[in-house]
């Protein structure tokens, strides 16, 4: 077994020609290194005739910050093994593990550069009418075969066991829930925001919500997450979606990961006014609005129909409870949009969808737009008992 040593591109190459046939025995290998995350390397592996690969590898520190900011490389483990349990679930829509070495904590994995990041053909415009349902699809069938619903207790815990994931939990604990509402030092704050900003850091009707959702969060292990379901981390085309990226995945609220993909999607609505023309905004508003829905719908009807033809646990086959229960998944889902809408503007990891807006008093507007809208989705997540109302508020924010 090789021991853990930080790799070079020829180490990259020697990786994937190791443990793929893909390229043959003749081809002519290259490998440059392009990762732009914050705390891991990513190569491209190609070959002369066009074939490629990716690897990618932990590091024993976060990369945006360096040696300082130690973290266990543990956590390519964990992505490599969500991948391949959410690949088994559904395997359509998610990247696919070829290989991973433990001890070098290193993934193999399919190289989708047939496919553009989802976040930034939003920036640019773009829409797929596809997005919705196959994220739908990808959610509800790796969320319900993760969880109490399938799984024995024996075997859940087990699970739950082998996917803690302390030190990348600890980074979603501090940057959604903690540090947004205080003078935190990780914080990036936009001037003409800083009123606004330091308001949140005073309003202890919002920070009992959020401790709430918080608390959610640490002590709520119901199916494996992904843990990160952003914009940057789905691959997009015009026929399909993949989500990659699965490093802080772990046992927790189902409606975390819709909730991660609801506020990125609305991040994006509201800076349509900043980033287009206004024709082009209100069409680009529509067409997310339109997303939105279809997402919950479909993932919805998709989780509905699993509960009710594939439930083992006798109790939790109870039509009234699983109502009850995909209620509570909206609501919380709901509360975790409105945490990344206000984390993505206010805390430490900022998102292109308000970056790119050059205009600094639009792009203030449309900062501002996120944090309202954050706010009033976490308080008044309980009471959005339907999509339709749902969509009635986040229309109040789009200009």
């Amino acid at each position: 077994m090789t021991a853990y040593h930080i790799f070079t591109p020829d180490d990259a190459l020697r990786f994937a020609d190791r443990h793929s046939e893909l390229f043959g025995d003749h081809s002519k290998l290259s490998a440059v290194e392009f990762g732009d995350g914050n705390l891991n390397l990513v190569f491209r592996v190609s070959n002369d005739k066009g074939t490629s690969l990716i690897v990618k590898q932990a590091l024993p520190y976060a990369r945006c910050v360096g040696e300082s900011w130690p973290l266990s490389t543990d956590r390519a483990r964990i992505e490599a093994e969500v991948l391949q349990q959410h690949g088994r679930f559904c395997p359509q829509h998610t990247v696919e593990v070829l290989h991973f070495d433990p001890a070098l904590s290193a993934i193999l994995m399919e190289d989708l550069k047939q496919y553009q990041i989802l976040r930034s053909e939003l920036v640019k415009g773009k829409t797929f009418a596809h997005l919705a349902s196959q994220m739908a699809s990808y959610l509800a069938q790796t969320l319900f075969y993760s969880s109490d619903f399938v799984l024995s207790g024996p075997v859940k815990k087990a699970a739950v066991a082998r996917f803690i994931n302390p030190e990348l939990c600890l980074i979603t604990e501090d940057l959604f829930f903690t540090d947004p509402y205080c003078n935190h030092e990780r914080n990036t704050i936009h001037t003409l925001i800083l009123p606004r900003a330091r308001q949140l850091w005073q309003d202890e009707e919002l920070q009992a919500e959020v401790a709430a959702l918080k608390a959610d969060f640490l002590s709520k292990p119901q199916a494996l997450l992904h843990g990160d379901v952003h914009s940057g981390s789905i691959f997009i085309n015009a026929d399909n979606c993949k989500v990659i990226d699965a490093e802080f995945g772990f046992y927790g609220p189902i409606g975390f990961d819709i909730g991660s993909l609801l506020g990125n999607l609305l991040l994006n609505y509201v800076a349509c006014p900043g980033l287009f023309a206004p024709e082009q905004a209100e069409q680009q508003q529509a067409y997310l609005l339109a997303q939105i829905r279809e997402l919950w719908q479909q993932f919805a009807a998709q989780f509905s129909q699993l509960m009710a033809s594939e439930t083992q646990d006798s109790a939790l086959q109870n039509s009234r409870y699983q109502q009850h229960f995909l209620q509570q998944v909206l609501a919380d889902s709901l509360g975790y949009a409105g945490c990344e809408l206000i984390r993505r503007t206010v805390g430490l990891a900022h998102v292109a969808d308000l970056e790119k807006i050059t205009d600094a008093s639009k792009r203030a507007e449309a900062e501002l737009r996120a944090i309202e809208l954050g706010r009033a989705l976490i308080m008044q997540r309980a009471q959005l008992a339907q999509m339709d109302a749902v969509l009635s508020l986040v229309q109040q924010f789009a200009l």
